[in-house]
């Protein structure tokens, strides 16, 4: 085998089956329960107990000063201008895709019939924590990429939850672009005892009504045991991206085969460095641009220092399936489900869906075109990388501002045909179903409106 698998379409069920990963971690899973249980008894104590056991550094208090995060803003602009100058140029961009998005989740109210007005309002949520990893690759664009659009929600207070460094404080990084993202209170906490303190609460910590932002399998079996007693974003997994050619293809020419290669191995090198459980594949036409594809991933991985994590990666899961038809790749790529999709071919609305069962559907973010790179959806071009992984894709979106608001639903009737047909109607179902008092209800409306 070389750094890559590489099977034919028809070896692909098999393939998946034998390289499936764990969703549900029984081993994370015990350790979980006994903080969730400790935490929701003990409150504090447990908290700074499993912090003190976990943590590199614990604070003499979890919440930290905002004044720190202003600092290190201050700071980052003196000492690292590019990077200030970066990050604002992303929040700009992530806050007007996030006033976007917003704005097709509006209040409405409309007569579906004559005396019965329905509508919907759209509510942010009161509180949310977002929380953001601080291991070995602290995300400092996870802070953008989830305060900002709670923000735009219009959610009144927002936390920043991260663990904390030498000194009891979460990377200064973090810091400074959680005070660029508009953060109205911050704490010095990681791993599952952050979860389960905000979701159940403390002396020193709120509860909360939403928590979003990725982690490891502890943040996010944490996540995964308390939800329902505190709304999540959802449950993120390793990190995978899947990117399908066509004959021949590359970003500036169609007879670019190397370049096109160079491409699509940079790509999938991009997501494989993150874990060695992530995720790296590829759907070709040919065996010569699979072969191209893996010499590219060899000679790349020579870029990376150190490229321990992406080989590992690769050797573990990394595959690239060779398709004999357009609708042999939609359909392997709809099973997959990635969490990041990319189409370097030259006419992507062909592989687009047009309507229900056809075209590419399951995916968390589209890239049409190999110029729309997966690292632009990362950082700065205002889409959100908090995406959903392990194929979950099939049922669900990315992080957006619509995790942090409810749409709730209102009624208005007054007297009208409409008005008596649903009483009526509702009367007739209740004593169907054996639910007198429902019945009841509806027929009192009707003997007082002398229907």
């Amino acid at each position: 085998m070389g750094l890559v698998n590489i099977i034919e379409a028809r070896e692909y069920e098999a393939y998946q089956k034998s390289h499936t990963i764990e969703k549900v971690d029984d081993s994370a899973s015990l350790v979980v329960n006994e903080i969730i249980a400790a935490v929701r008894v003990e409150g504090d104590l447990a908290v700074r107990r499993f912090s003190e056991r976990f943590e590199r550094s614990v604070p003499d208090k979890f919440e930290i000063p905002l004044e720190a995060a202003r600092e290190a803003w201050e700071s980052l602009k003196s000492a690292e201008p590019r990077l200030a100058d970066s990050l604002c140029l992303a929040a700009d961009r992530i806050w007007h895709f996030g006033e976007l998005q917003k704005e097709q989740c509006k209040d409405f109210e409309a007569e579906i019939a004559p005396g019965i007005f329905t509508g919907q309002r759209v509510i942010p949520v009161e509180k949310a924590a977002i929380y953001v990893p601080g291991g070995r690759f602290p995300l400092v664009s996870t802070a953008l990429m989830a305060l900002i659009p709670a923000a735009v929600a219009g959610v009144k207070e927002r936390i920043l939850v991260s663990p904390p460094w030498e000194g009891g404080l979460p990377d200064r990084r973090i810091l400074a672009a959680a005070y660029l993202a508009g953060v109205g209170r911050i704490f010095a906490l990681g791993g599952a005892q952050a979860i389960a303190a905000l979701a159940l609460g403390t002396e020193t910590i709120p509860r909360v009504d939403l928590i979003a932002g990725p982690g490891n399998k502890y943040v996010a079996t944490a996540k995964r045991l308390l939800f329902g007693e505190v709304g999540i974003d959802f449950i993120a997994g390793p990190t995978d991206v899947l990117i399908i050619t066509g004959k021949g293809e590359g970003a500036k020419s169609a007879d670019s085969t190397t370049e096109a290669a160079d491409f699509a191995a940079a790509d999938m090198l991009a997501q494989a460095e993150h874990d060695p459980d992530a995720r790296a594949r590829a759907l070709v036409p040919d065996r010569e641009t699979a072969e191209r594809i893996e010499q590219a991933l060899e000679k790349r991985l020579a870029l990376l220092s150190p490229g321990e994590t992406a080989r590992s990666s690769l050797k573990a899961g990394g595959l690239i399936v060779i398709y004999s038809s357009k609708e042999e790749a939609v359909s392997i790529a709809n099973e997959i489900a990635p969490e990041h999709l990319e189409l370097h071919v030259s006419a992507p609305a062909e592989w687009m869906s047009s309507g229900p069962g056809c075209g590419l559907r399951n995916y968390g973010s589209l890239f049409i075109g190999s110029p729309a790179a997966e690292v632009l959806g990362d950082y700065s071009a205002g889409i959100n990388h908090t995406l959903p992984t392990l194929g979950t894709a099939r049922f669900t979106g990315g992080l957006s501002v619509r995790h942090f608001l409810k749409t709730v639903t209102t009624l208005r009737c007054t007297f009208g045909k409409g008005y008596t047909e649903a009483l009526g109607a509702a009367e007739t179902i209740a004593r169907a179903e054996g639910l007198i008092g429902h019945a009841e209800s509806a027929a009192l409306r009707i003997r007082f409106a002398g229907l």
